[in-house]
């Protein structure tokens, strides 16, 4: 009876509340294992201080001191992604499908780790191996010339080739490498990972193939119960919510305050323009028009959003965004600059498949969500800054300042301006 009667007591507000806590320390420990493995080159002082910045990103910070999900989904996303980077496939889909149970939209966050990995892997092997482009090609090149040094030379060349490679297959093989540099365009990258990927076919399914049972189990779930959500299924119905997709940059890009709406930024992006002005100039055009739309016609106020004023997005869409019928529309050009300036800070460092895929990770995880939850940024914005080379000290100073205030703001509004309910007992707080 003595268990029984103990059980409430080991499910205490403040015990539940300490696992967030204890989760929390793990994740800035895994923050600091994927920048120390994504920045080799860095000093163990600077990867440590970039990991205590993050874990002064207010959003992730906040609700560290409360029951909710966010730490624990955060934290399973991040070891089983820092897990694929160390090339442990099956104990890195172990902790996609625990995330996947913690939070079911991590369902995406699985799947684009998956990519990264792939092309991860497809770099490892194009680095460590030739891999096929076309032998034909490099056969024709070596016969002409050949032919220019004479017959006799080519008959050499052939009887050498061929008796090196019956002797020796992996000396001369019927590969050549595969050029994957950042500067190459988006379908070269797509057209080489096929190729490496076609070549080590086997090797791949049996690496990957656990992310695709994880995935199977999900989508005969979400056959079986109707729905990807558990609770709330009406609340929490699959809407077109696009400019869902735009707050986001927004948000992230205020959040990293000295890396996007700096001079040198606005240079850059200047810079990147007048390379290609009509290019880009239809780009942006195309990028204003889409955002406009979505501004117009996939905007969703959610009766939570309307209704619940202990939320901060609550003020922000009241007091800021529908302030003025042209509000929503004069904050255009910040969501399309925000997103221009991300992707821009992004492709410096990775490639652009891998861009790609992660802009359709957080349209895929953030466009269905009705509901503007701030919340729901955490995990897209960990990704967006653990891959954005900021090299400056003093821009992650900037940040760490700004991430303490804003939490000692947060804190204070949340412990000191309590308020109540007239239609329900209670004390009510300010929360994100």
């Amino acid at each position: 009876m003595q268990p029984v009667s103990s059980f409430p007591d080991s499910c205490s507000t403040s015990i539940l509340r300490l696992t967030n806590g204890v989760l929390s320390v793990l994740c800035s420990i895994l923050v600091y294992e994927i920048i120390t493995h994504l920045r080799p080159s860095l000093d163990d002082k600077k990867a440590t201080f970039r990991a205590v910045v993050l874990s002064l990103y207010p959003l992730h910070w906040f609700f560290t001191f409360l029951y909710y999900t966010d730490v624990a989904s955060l934290t399973a996303v991040l070891a089983m992604y820092l897990l694929i980077l160390k090339k442990k496939f099956l104990l890195s889909s172990l902790l996609g499908a625990l995330s996947v149970l913690i939070r079911q939209t991590n369902i995406i966050w699985m799947l684009f780790v998956a990519c990264a990995g792939v092309i991860e892997f497809a770099e490892s092997h194009q680095r460590n191996s030739a891999e096929v482009v076309d032998f034909s090609r490099s056969r024709e090149k070596d016969d002409l010339s050949a032919n220019r040094k004479g017959a006799s030379m080519i008959s050499n060349l052939r009887k050498r080739r061929a008796g090196s490679g019956a002797r020796d297959k992996n000396k001369f093989p019927s590969q050549i490498t595969i050029p994957m540099t950042h500067s190459s365009g988006l379908f070269d990258e797509i057209q080489n990972i096929i190729i490496i990927s076609w070549n080590h076919f086997w090797e791949l399914l049996v690496s990957f193939s656990p992310f695709f049972m994880v995935f199977v189990a999900f989508v005969a779930f979400v056959r079986w119960n109707g729905s990807i959500v558990l609770g709330a299924k009406d609340a929490h119905a699959v809407s077109p919510h696009f400019a869902q997709l735009l707050y986001f940059a927004a948000v992230s890009a205020v959040f990293m305050l000295p890396v996007h709406f700096s001079l040198d930024q606005v240079a850059v992006l200047f810079q990147q323009f007048r390379k290609n002005k009509l290019l880009n100039f239809f780009q942006w055009l195309m990028a204003l028009t889409i955002s406009f739309l979505s501004v117009q016609f996939f905007s969703i106020a959610h009766p939570y959003l309307l209704a619940d004023n202990r939320h901060y997005p609550f003020y922000l869409w009241r007091k800021v965004i529908n302030f003025h019928w042209s509000t929503k529309y004069l904050m255009v050009p910040l969501y399309v600059y925000s997103w221009l300036s991300i992707v821009s800070n992004l492709a410096k460092d990775q490639k652009k498949l891998w861009v790609l895929v992660y802009f359709v990770a957080c349209a895929a995880s953030l466009v269905p969500a009705p509901l503007i939850e701030f919340r729901y940024y955490t995990i897209p914005f960990f990704f967006l800054i653990l891959h954005t080379n900021i090299t400056d000290h003093k821009s992650w100073l900037v940040m760490g300042v700004l991430y303490l205030a804003i939490n000692c703001f947060t804190m204070y509004v949340f412990l000191f301006r309590p308020f109540s309910w007239k239609h329900e007992a209670g004390t009510q707080r300010f929360i994100w």
